[in-house]
């Protein structure tokens, strides 16, 4: 549904755009491309593969250039006269804009603040990508640039930093927690992956059954798997459970999919 343009349509247009490409810069920051550090070598290691049970291993990160990459399709595609006066473009473009900002705001407290630091922003993430995420299921799209540059996009940042803010929580605890803590590792990381799994399949019901979240959290929950198996720290019971829970994820949002599909009016 398209309604006359307001000044205000054009102003969310370019905010987009300029939150996008602070993210992308932040981004570079993040990797080191500047000069700084790379993220996974701060905080003496911290956020790096080996750092906790349920750090993933590096290549789970790759999901990260399919993210940025349909996000900055999508500020492309907002940006166009066509979308400016869409409904569904004003009720998500500024809190896709908000998502990007914070997302570069997450890398920045990570290279320049403390990990408690990194928390807070990575739980703000989390929580305006719920919101966005919302607003579209309020107003489902019809096109498929929208499945792609809007669902897809903000689904695949949804499950993914859900997982990843798991994993910044226990890094964390790690650094400011005791010693002793080591030695639960394996039971704790059992226990936090089946609450993962619970998160997972509520996601899975808030949003009707999209798939990109739970692909997003499949993914890096197999990366998880792979870390234990192939690195350290080791633990065959947190492989074995992230791959059980990932499957589970995966399972219980097809047959949402499904279900809906067959439901849906004709």
């Amino acid at each position: 549904m398209e309604t006359n343009t307001r000044p205000s349509d054009l102003v969310r247009q370019i905010v987009v755009i300029v939150a996008v490409v602070l993210m992308i810069v932040a981004a570079m920051v993040g990797v080191g491309l500047f000069g700084g550090t790379n993220v996974r070598d701060l905080h003496g290691g911290a956020l790096d593969a080996d750092a906790t049970v349920l750090a993933p291993a590096r290549p789970a990160f790759a999901i990260w250039s399919l993210i940025y990459l349909l996000t900055v399709l999508y500020a492309v595609w907002q940006a166009l006269p066509s979308q400016r006066a869409r409904v569904r473009q004003r009720s998500v473009g500024w809190w896709v804009a908000a998502t990007a900002v914070l997302n570069g705001a997450w890398l920045l407290a990570a290279q320049f603040l403390d990990l408690f630091a990194t928390v807070l922003g990575i739980v703000l993430l989390v929580a305006a990508l719920a919101v966005t995420m919302r607003r579209l299921l309020v107003i489902p799209g019809v096109k498929a640039a929208d499945v792609f540059l809007l669902d897809a996009a903000v689904g695949l940042h949804l499950g993914w930093v859900t997982l990843a803010t798991v994993a910044n929580i226990t890094a964390w605890l790690k650094v400011v927690g005791p010693d002793s803590w080591s030695q639960y590792a394996t039971p704790i990381g059992v226990v936090v992956l089946c609450l993962v799994g619970v998160l997972g399949i509520g996601i899975a019901g808030a949003t009707r059954g999209r798939l990109a979240p739970a692909l997003a959290m499949a993914w890096g929950l197999f990366w998880i798997g792979v870390a234990r198996t192939a690195g350290e720290p080791a633990s065959t019971a947190v492989a074995v459970t992230a791959w059980i829970v990932a499957v589970v994820i995966v399972a219980v949002a097809f047959v949402m999919t499904v279900f809906r599909s067959r439901t849906a009016p004709d």
